[in-house]
């Protein structure tokens, strides 16, 4: 149970996932994403680090998704978790938790005592936390359920117990009472702590009070319970030999449960300092007592510890992404929670879509979520491939990425920046945007792009998400265009989900001809971004392309239509 706790991955599910590429990575922008989430540079680099990877599993992301859920309903519980969590790992980086120390004195037993008093307390405050709020997240029940049967299955509440009895604030610790066993020669099997105590001995050694005992018959006990609120931790020792020469006394043979040693009294040349060897026997079992318990101590909750605290890192992603999600909301900005689709069908029906990141910098500068445009787009099997075209700087780059986005936002567990949003995820996002100058020395642009887009066609399956950014545009149109053509192709045949952004406008007036080459069960189709009076409107439409108006719209945008140029010159031209 302990090895497959995860609130990123079901039991059975661990670690299948894919690295999102690098290039996908810095072209989705999710470092920027990323930035505002945490003024903590460690927590920036789990959550960038978490990002990195994505599951296609739809299992997998319908678990995470339902966590995250949970997450962000309760803002209450994502509070005191956090709290609580951060408590447990400071147990497990700053406290003796299998630091292997080998110190037996009642100093560091009394505070792992109140180690294991925190972390008891870590414990029912957590079962606590998840039992009071309504959670139906798979991954929040099995923490409940694995914290329920800490209690059961590992003796906790008679651990809680014990440590209750033994429990004092070690600056008053003033003596410690042994419980030591007999056998008919009066010498010692067993020993064991009865008590640590705040309050010294009236007698200077152990002798006088043994002997006083003696003496005082109505004192000596016909039974073994103890007097007040005492109890009897055994250390599991006994006798391993017995000599009749006082000055060498043999103790304490280890319980073979526990572990094999020896702590033995040297001999006493002098033979007859009976108090002064018998206050050494007393050290040395007090010394191995002390360290059996400790031990016993650190073995029930050194794993318990070790799995509570690896669910920190899942535990903060869900809840700085549900803190900033939550106040993205209140500032006007929709969210949905995606539902899962499955993988083969290759399909995504969004509503109201947007692009996060422009969002992002909207909310940070605290500009209106209205002036965000929203947009409706669906992948199926007639629109597998999309050709996108439109007027520069119209928002053909802005709704590419806002799709790859959307994608790993929901593989990732996260509400989607949507009203609503259905898919079948994909085993990975594959991105392919111009290459900077310093990265097409040796092979130049084209043939730059034309290897990359080689090698990400090779990694592409039909679940996959396919993002093409002016692809083959940095050489002569005709070069580009029979290049790019050949690839929609192949695309078209491997029916991966994609979106050609492009100013290739005939590339997108062939697709008729294009979606009649053979039997396949996707088909291309044409998308543009609107325009309204010559103003851009950011929204897309599935519809054949607008063609030269573009050119005009961008020339008229820039004054260098043939009437605008002339007005410059009124007057001067002939």
């Amino acid at each position: 149970m302990a090895e497959e706790l995860s609130l990123f991955y079901p039991p059975g599910k661990t670690a299948q996932e894919q690295k999102l590429p690098d290039a996908t990575y810095h072209d989705l922008s999710v470092e920027t994403v990323c930035e505002p989430l945490s003024e903590m540079e460690p927590e920036r680099a789990i959550l960038r680090r978490m990002m990195h990877r994505i599951s296609g599993d739809p299992d997998v992301v319908q678990y995470r998704c339902d966590v995250f859920e949970d997450i962000l309903r309760f803002p209450s519980l994502r509070e005191q978790m956090q709290k609580l969590l951060d408590r447990v790992d400071f147990l497990k980086t700053y406290g003796s938790f299998d630091k292997g120390s080998d110190a037996a004195g009642v100093w560091e037993l009394v505070h792992r005592l109140d180690e294991m008093d925190e972390y008891i307390q870590c414990v029912q405050s957590i079962y606590k936390v998840l039992n009071e709020n309504a959670i139906t997240s798979e991954g929040l029940r099995n923490l409940k359920e694995y914290v329920r049967k800490l209690y059961e299955d590992s003796g906790f509440e008679e651990l809680k117990k014990d440590i209750d009895a033994l429990k004092v604030d070690a600056a008053k610790v003033k003596s410690v009472t042994l419980g030591v066993n007999l056998n008919d020669r009066f010498e010692p099997v067993e020993t064991g702590i009865v008590s640590i105590n705040e309050k010294a001995f009236t007698k200077s050694n152990v002798i006088s009070n043994f002997c006083e005992f003696l003496n005082r018959g109505d004192d000596t006990q016909k039974n073994t319970d103890w007097k007040g609120n005492m109890t009897f931790h055994t250390a599991g020792f006994d006798l391993d030999e017995a000599t009749e020469k006082m000055g060498k006394v043999g103790l304490l043979r280890a319980n073979p449960i526990l572990a094999p040693g020896m702590a033995t009294v040297a001999d006493d040349s002098r033979g007859g300092d009976v108090i002064r060897t018998l206050d050494r026997a007393i050290s040395a079992m007090l010394t191995r007592t002390v360290k059996k318990l400790k031990s016993i101590l650190s073995k029930h909750v050194s794993v318990s510890t070790q799995t509570i605290s690896a669910l920190i890192p899942e535990f903060m992603f869900y809840i700085r992404w549900a803190e900033y999600i939550e106040n993205m909301q209140k500032a006007g900005f929709s969210f949905c929670k995606p539902q899962i689709l499955a993988s083969d069908e290759r399909v995504m029906q969004a509503k109201g879509l947007y692009n996060f990141k422009l969002a992002q910098s909207f909310f940070e500068k605290k500009e209106p979520a209205e002036q965000i445009v929203p947009n409706d787009l669906d992948f199926d099997g007639g629109h597998r491939i999309y050709i996108l075209t439109g007027a520069n700087r119209g928002g053909k780059t802005t709704i590419t990425q806002a799709v790859g986005l959307a994608f790993l936002f929901a593989q990732s567990g996260l509400y989607v920046p949507a009203q609503s949003f259905a898919f079948s995820p994909a085993d990975n996002i594959f991105t392919h945007y111009p290459a900077d100058e310093n990265q097409t020395m040796d092979l130049g642009r084209l043939g730059e792009e034309s290897s990359r887009f080689r090698d990400l066609f090779r990694a592409a399956t039909p679940q996959s998400l396919l993002l093409l950014n002016e692809s083959f545009s940095t050489t002569s149109f005709e070069e580009g265009f029979f290049i790019a053509r050949d690839v929609t192709r192949i695309l078209r045949r491997l029916g991966v989900r994609t979106i050609y952004n492009t100013h290739m406008h005939k590339l997108a007036m062939e697709l008729d001809e294009l979606n009649q080459e053979g039997e396949s069960d996707s088909q291309i189709a044409s998308l543009i971004v609107e325009t309204e009076e010559g103003n851009r409107s950011y929204r897309v439409k599935v519809a054949p392309p607008g063609g030269k108006s573009y050119a005009l719209d961008i020339a008229q945008k820039y004054g260098v239509t043939y009437e605008q140029l002339a007005r410059e010159k009124d007057g001067v031209l002939q």
